[in-house]
C-alpha cells in the first residue's frame, strides 16, 4: 500500500513543477504528516524531493529527476493502450503522433509487458459511428483540433437556419458522440476573460480561419460535465408534450429502452402505486404526438394511453386496422 504511495507521489511531482503538501495530502487521501514521511522516505531512497518551506513553498523534484515506466502492472500497461481511439486520432490529424507515443511507451515497458499492446487490440475495439450511417469526417476538424491543443481562437462561419453566422471562438475542447463530431468553445470572452460557452456541431461549420491568437483558459471548465449538462438540457428541451399512460409491469421496464432515456426517468421517478392489476399511470414528457406514437407502439399491448384523447384515438384505430388484417384468416 506504502509503495504504491510513494510510486504515486513521485509521479505527481513529475507532472508538475511543484505541489505543496496540502495538494500532495490531497491527491493521496492522507494526512500532511503522512506526507512529510513520505517525502523523506523517498530522499532516503534516493529520489532528489526537495521541500520549500514558505507561501510559496512545496515540494518539487530537483535535476530534472524522471522515473521510468518498469512500475507499471500488466494490467496498467494494457489499459494504457486502450485509451486510445484510433479513428477519433486519426480524423483529428493525431494519428502519426498517437503512434510515436505508443512506440516510446511501448521501448520503456519492461519485456515481459512488449506485448500489452497487441493483447488489448485482440480484445477490445471501439466503432463510435451509429448504425446504418457513413461517417464522414469535417473538414474543419483538423483545424480546430490543433486550436483546441494549443488554446488558439478562431473565427468560424457556420450554417444556423436559413442563414450563415460568423463567430470569434474560443475552441475549449471536442466531443464525438455517435459519430458526431461537437465543438465546446467559449464567445465573447477573448477581451473580458469571461464569455459564454457553447456548443456546436461541427459538420455545419462552412469556414474557420486560425487567428493564431492564444486565450487564457479557465482552469475551473470541466469538458465531461460540460457536456453531460448540455445533453441533458438539449433532451429536456425537445420535450415539449405530455401524455398520460398505464403500462403494465412489462411495460415498466421496457419503457427506458422505448422513449428518450431522460423522459423514462423522469416519469418513472414521479409515477404513482400500482393498481389492483399491476399497472402503473404515469405522465411522460415527448418530443410530439406523433414521435409518442411511434415510440409506445413498440410496447404493444403493454401500455394504454389515457389522454391526449386525440392519440388515444389514434392508437384505437390502429388497434382497429390491425385487428381487421389479422382477422381475416
Amino acid at each position: 500500500m506504502r509503495a504504491a504511495r510513494l510510486i504515486k507521489m513521485v509521479l505527481l511531482l513529475q507532472s508538475r513543477p511543484a505541489m505543496t503538501g496540502a495538494e500532495l495530502a490531497r491527491e493521496l487521501e492522507v494526512s500532511e504528516r503522512t506526507v512529510t514521511r513520505d517525502a523523506q522516505a523517498l530522499s532516503e531512497a534516493g529520489v532528489p524531493v526537495y521541500a520549500e518551506r514558505g507561501r510559496a513553498g512545496g515540494y518539487r523534484l530537483v535535476g530534472g529527476y524522471r522515473t521510468g515506466l518498469t512500475g507499471l502492472a500488466r494490467s496498467e500497461a494494457e489499459a494504457l493502450f486502450l485509451s486510445g481511439v484510433p479513428g477519433a486520432l486519426r480524423e483529428m490529424g493525431l494519428e502519426d503522433a498517437a503512434s510515436a507515443a505508443r512506440l516510446k511507451v511501448s521501448a520503456a515497458l519492461l519485456p515481459s509487458l512488449r506485448d500489452a499492446p497487441k493483447a488489448a487490440a485482440q480484445r477490445f475495439h471501439l466503432d463510435a459511428p451509429a448504425w446504418f450511417r457513413e461517417p464522414e469526417t469535417p473538414g474543419a476538424l483538423a483545424v480546430l483540433a490543433e486550436a483546441v491543443w494549443d488554446d488558439r481562437c478562431v473565427r468560424a462561419r457556420y450554417r444556423r437556419g436559413e442563414g450563415e453566422v460568423e463567430r470569434e471562438l474560443e475552441p475549449y475542447g471536442l466531443v464525438l458522440k455517435a459519430g458526431v463530431w461537437y465543438l465546446c468553445a467559449r464567445v465573447g470572452g477573448t477581451v473580458t476573460g469571461t464569455g459564454t460557452f457553447r456548443t456546436y456541431r461541427i459538420d455545419r461549420f462552412v469556414g474557420i480561419e486560425d487567428l493564431k491568437d492564444r486565450f487564457s483558459r479557465d482552469e475551473d471548465f470541466d469538458l465531461p460535465g460540460f457536456w453531460g449538462e448540455q445533453a441533458e438540457r438539449f433532451a429536456r428541451s425537445i420535450l415539449r408534450a405530455e401524455v398520460v399512460v398505464r403500462l403494465s409491469e412489462a411495460g415498466l421496464r421496457a419503457l427506458p429502452h422505448a422513449v428518450d432515456p431522460v423522459a423514462a426517468r423522469d416519469a418513472l421517478a414521479t409515477a404513482g402505486e400500482p393498481d389492483a392489476r399491476g399497472w402503473v399511470t404515469l405522465t411522460l414528457r415527448v418530443e410530439s404526438e406523433q414521435v409518442a406514437h411511434g415510440q409506445l407502439t413498440g410496447l404493444g399491448a403493454e401500455a394504454e394511453v389515457v389522454s391526449p384523447e386525440s392519440l388515444r384515438r389514434r392508437f384505437a384505430e390502429e388497434a382497429g386496422r390491425l385487428a381487421e388484417l389479422y382477422g381475416r384468416e
